[in-house]
């Protein structure tokens, strides 16, 4: 249960922190689409670089180990980006 109530802290922090910068703007969105704003990919790989950082020091620590990763689903990937991609278009982002 304790690690519900971490992800969910942790999770509503990084959205208060896209939100505090801006990130969910539809401007900032469409200009990333546009190749003008690199500010989101920017928030993104830096949230990325810092979490995985932190992930191999706790996996160094002894404190994490990481899951065996399954095999992908090629077909279901595809699928899912056509319907992610669309749905993205639709709604005009």
């Amino acid at each position: 249960m304790l690690n519900y109530i971490i992800s969910l802290v942790l999770g509503i922090f990084f959205g208060f922190s896209l939100n505090k910068a801006g990130l969910t703007k539809y401007n900032k969105i469409v200009n990333v689409f546009r190749f003008t704003d690199m500010a989101v990919l920017k928030f993104m790989m830096t949230a990325l670089v810092v979490s995985m950082g932190g992930l191999y020091t706790l996996r160094g620590l002894g404190l994490v180990t990481f899951p065996a990763v399954p095999a992908t689903y090629l077909a279901g990937n595809a699928i899912g980006g056509l319907i992610f991609g669309v749905g993205m278009a639709l709604a005009g982002y």
